[in-house]
């Protein structure tokens, strides 16, 4: 569950820095934000090894063997590290090229290990992807959102058009998972049968779902008055309930047989 966590994780910051007008961003940025991920797929990689944990029990993850998924974990930790390095050198084009690998190799991996979720009789393997895809969106936009507004004390003078664009992700991919969730939502629906369950989806839906809607806008109305401190303080709130929305509904995937 960590290592898919952290595999969404990587995938929506990459596709984050995908969307985003990099040409606006200092260099800075992506060295860090690489490092980050690079980070995350070791700790993938070791997961899926079952070196650091007794999480990889079987010889397969989705489509693949826990032999390809780590191989194809540290590929991103590879690429990642070069991207730090290039974008230290502030070879943009270059750069631009480890951002793009870093995206398809992850996407490629997350849709592979989430295959098995499809053999549950009440799931529908659509929906699965789906729900892979937009969650793994929402979390990039909003960590990758987060950290460049704290970006801005570093380098003040950059153009705020890259974190209104970086806002304005954030709340489509807000809807996004919305009307994913809310598939999920019907179909589980029947499913319910404790009021602990009830409250894990009201938590779900207020913290991860409203609570974002309500962080795009602030941050919007912040941003016309140009404070990027008072934004990041409050995209700080949107990660945190971020987080904790997508966990919930991990739990309640894996309690009800349904993604949510």
């Amino acid at each position: 569950m960590i290592a898919h966590f952290a595999l969404r994780l990587i995938f929506g910051m990459s596709l984050m820095w995908c969307l985003m007008p990099r040409g606006q961003v200092t260099a800075g940025f992506f060295r860090i934000q690489m490092l980050i991920v690079m980070s995350l797929a070791v700790i993938t990689a070791l997961l899926f090894s079952g070196l650091w944990s007794a999480e990889a029990t079987t010889s397969a993850i989705g489509l693949l063997t826990t032999g390809q998924a780590t191989w194809l974990a540290g590929l991103v930790a590879f690429v990642a590290f070069v991207g730090s390095v290039v974008w230290t050198l502030q070879r943009r084009r270059a750069g631009t090229a480890t951002v793009w690998l870093v995206m398809l190799i992850s996407v490629g991996l997350l849709l592979c290990c989430s295959w098995s979720a499809t053999d549950s009789p009440r799931s529908n393997g659509g929906l699965v992807l789906m729900t892979e895809l937009s969650s793994g969106g929402l979390l990039g936009a909003a960590m990758v959102s987060m950290l460049l507004g704290h970006w801005y004390l570093t380098a003040s003078g950059m153009s705020l058009v890259p974190l209104s664009r970086l806002n304005a992700i954030l709340g489509i991919a807000t809807l996004v998972r919305v009307l994913v969730a809310t598939l999920g939502l019907f179909l589980a629906w029947q499913s319910l049968e404790t009021n602990q369950q009830a409250t894990l989806i009201a938590l779900r839906w207020l913290a991860g779902l409203v609570g974002p809607l309500l962080v795009v806008a602030m941050v919007w109305r912040i941003l016309k008055f140009g404070n990027t401190q008072s934004a990041t303080g409050v995209l700080y709130v949107g990660v945190v309930l971020t987080l904790i929305g997508e966990l919930t509904a991990a739990l309640l995937t894996r309690e009800l047989s349904v993604p949510l």
